[in-house]
């Protein structure tokens, strides 16, 4: 490997073999240089050469005071190479449930969550920021969930799609439903105060594909402008009569007290991730996982969802 050579984070990853996401990691980490030319990384190989020597030399102190019975103290800098690290994006309980189990079968990976909204995940996925992106948005020129922001968004980028789940959107409204409030043109009545999720959510992009269907203007909302984070911010939000109704997913209202909820549509939650990762052992695992009785057994047991197609590739994009 020339040492007056730059290499992209992607080369640099394929000379280490490991993953580009560790190779962020451990630049991030200060244990490998690098320097931007513009949005670019670069990293010479002489400081390539650097890290892997001064790796060699962490493994061979730690086998040294390994084998004298002399305890190390825990330092990242021991590792011979940072930790194996899959990140997977996404909001939904199932998944911190999946990484639970993936946990369990591969201690030494290290399984991230990124609790990001759907389109977040996956421009995260086509940056090569993220390994798989759990997503539900509705198209309203199709009347499809998911393959066609896949398509837009991961051009030249071939993927799986699997399900993960159904599940009802709809509106959370207080006990009773006093301003009754039914569609989407309800949101619209005056003194009606809504609450939003925020730009690149699912639940978002399902409300703007209505509205523009319905030809309803978004500043003729009270509330449009006002956003959280999270299907549960939005329930509490109402809950506290901070708000007349918001949209969200039928599990989260089974868990704020005060609440009613209103389905709207039905919509199929995805996990999506790239083909080429589909044979490695944690995808294998991820799959198998999803189609075991024993994980499907768990999420039934939380309730408010459909399992029917669980673990199943709906389509190769």
């Amino acid at each position: 490997m020339p040492n007056d050579v730059s290499y992209t984070p992607e080369e640099v990853a394929k000379i280490l073999k490991i993953s580009k996401f560790t190779v962020y990691e451990i630049i991030k980490r200060g244990e490998l240089k690098a320097y931007h030319i513009g949005r670019k990384v670069r990293v010479e190989g002489a400081d390539i050469e650097s890290y892997k020597q001064k790796s060699k030399a962490m493994s061979r102190t730690s086998a040294t005071e390994s084998s004298s019975g002399s305890p190390l103290p825990f330092n990242e800098s021991y590792q011979q190479e940072p930790a194996e690290a899959l990140v997977i994006c996404g909001q939904d309980i199932v998944l911190d449930i999946l990484t639970r189990y993936l946990e369990k079968q591969f201690p030494h990976v290290r399984f991230l969550r990124r609790y990001t909204g759907s389109i977040d995940g996956l421009m995260s996925l086509y940056r090569g920021l993220a390994n798989a992106s759990a997503v539900h948005l509705w198209d309203s020129d199709s009347d499809d969930y998911n393959l066609p922001y896949v398509r837009r968004i991961l051009p030249g980028h071939p993927t799986y799609i699997i399900n993960l789940l159904f599940r009802f959107e709809g509106f959370y409204v207080a006990k009773g439903n006093p301003k009754n409030i039914v569609t989407w043109s309800d949101l619209t009545k005056p003194g009606v105060r809504f609450v939003n999720r925020e730009v690149g959510s699912g639940a978002r992009v399902l409300l703007d594909e209505q509205l523009k269907l319905l030809k309803i203007r978004r500043h003729d909302i009270l509330g449009y402008k006002d956003e959280e984070m999270t299907h549960l911010a939005v329930a509490s939000k109402v809950a506290r009569s901070e708000a007349d109704v918001g949209l969200g997913i039928e599990k989260v209202a089974m868990q704020v007290n005060g609440l009613d909820f209103i389905p709207l549509k039905k919509e199929r939650y995805d996990l999506v991730i790239r083909q080429e990762d589909l044979e490695r052992p944690h995808f294998q695992a991820m799959i198998n996982i999803l189609k075991s009785a024993s994980f499907q057994n768990e999420v039934a047991g939380i309730g408010g969802y459909d399992l029917s197609l669980m673990g199943q590739i709906i389509s190769e994009v």
